[in-house]
């Protein structure tokens, strides 16, 4: 069902989203410095049991959603992690993020089966010293290629992605030439999101708009490499089409607003239900006010940015992204607001 622009410049907007993502566990192996989950090895008391997270995922199905992506924490910890994947099997598009340092031969086979059409594995940085220093575990580096190659044996599309950080932002060269020495065809570069323990170390970790840009414009993709990132022109608002579970089971429309917003419980509502949430709704329509770019509504259907982002900065809802050159408006994106925990 399609509603009305909420005004000129906001295209047609669908009422439910048709992307979701699941947080199956907060556990990890890893102790990244810039964890959004803020994850341990021990954090599973409050998971989704398999029934209950099969559950959702029905009636994401029934209520239009066509894609999901399953992350963590690592979800390969999970012991039913093949099951919840099986259960996707057919029904919708699977991607699926990980670490991969658990990843062998079989694991890699199995998740095949299981019907994935794409596996993101996380590197944060083009060195095993520049990696493990983000991941908090010697070796890590090294466990996450041997993973990557298992998975790429396995015929699947694995794309890595690389959070951008002070520490990393000076190997964005080099770890897009691994890339593509690994036989990627695709990988990311991803922005900071002040949430977890990236938040709590935001002054360590964060870079400059200026920092950001250039690294960004210095970067040459390897041929037959494509580079994806979330920068002007290419850092729209995705409020319109996603949802998001947390590992304990709150709807919180996407990962990087999950400390911020809450919808609603799936233990005691359904997954459609809290997509009504009046906040939520808001979110979907698009900012309102003037001054927005339309760099990002020109080639992406939509404007204003990631939302979580212009909150965590400003405190409005309608603010612009200020990691957007075009609309920063003088913000030093290595300074954050204090806020209540």
């Amino acid at each position: 069902m399609f509603l009305k622009p909420p005004d000129r410049f906001m295209r047609a907007y669908i009422e439910a989203p048709i992307k979701a993502t699941l947080s199956v566990t907060d556990r990890c192996p890893l102790e990244c410095a810039h964890c959004y989950g803020d994850c341990a090895p021990s954090r599973d008391a409050h998971e989704l049991s398999t029934g209950e997270l099969l559950r959702i995922i029905d009636e994401a199905v029934e209520a239009g959603v066509m894609a999901v992506l399953i992350e963590g924490g690592e979800p390969l910890l999970r012991t039913d992690i093949v099951e919840i994947l099986e259960h996707c099997r057919g029904r919708l598009m699977v991607w699926l993020r990980t670490h991969a340092v658990a990843v062998d031969a079989a694991l890699a086979r199995r998740v095949a089966q299981a019907g994935v059409a794409v596996v993101l594995v996380d590197l944060f940085g083009g060195t095993a010293a520049t990696h493990d220093r983000h991941a908090g575990v010697p070796d890590s580096f090294a466990r996450s290629l041997a993973g990557m190659a298992a998975f790429r044996h396995e015929n699947l599309d694995v794309v890595p992605l690389m959070i951008l950080t002070r520490w990393n932002m000076g190997e964005v060269q080099d770890y897009l030439d691994l890339a593509a020495a690994l036989g990627c065809e695709r990988a990311g570069i991803l922005r900071l999101y002040p949430i977890g323990r990236a938040r709590q170390r935001w002054a360590e970790l964060a870079c400059s708009l200026e920092e950001i840009s250039a690294a960004l414009v210095d970067a040459l993709p390897p041929p037959g490499l494509d580079l994806m990132h979330s920068w002007h022109p290419r850092d729209k608002n995705c409020c319109w089409e996603n949802s998001a579970v947390t590992a304990d089971g709150r709807s919180v429309g996407c990962p990087y607003l999950r400390e911020l917003v809450d919808y609603g419980n799936l233990r005691e509502l359904s997954f459609a239900t809290t997509w009504s949430h009046p906040l939520y709704r808001r979110l979907r329509a698009g900012p309102t006010g003037g001054g927005h770019c339309g760099g990002c509504e020109d080639h992406e259907g939509t404007r204003g940015g990631c939302r979580a982002t212009a909150f965590a900065f400003t405190g409005d809802w309608d603010a612009q992204d200020p990691f957007c050159s075009a609309a920063n408006r003088g913000i030093d994106l290595r300074v954050l607001p204090l806020r209540d925990a």
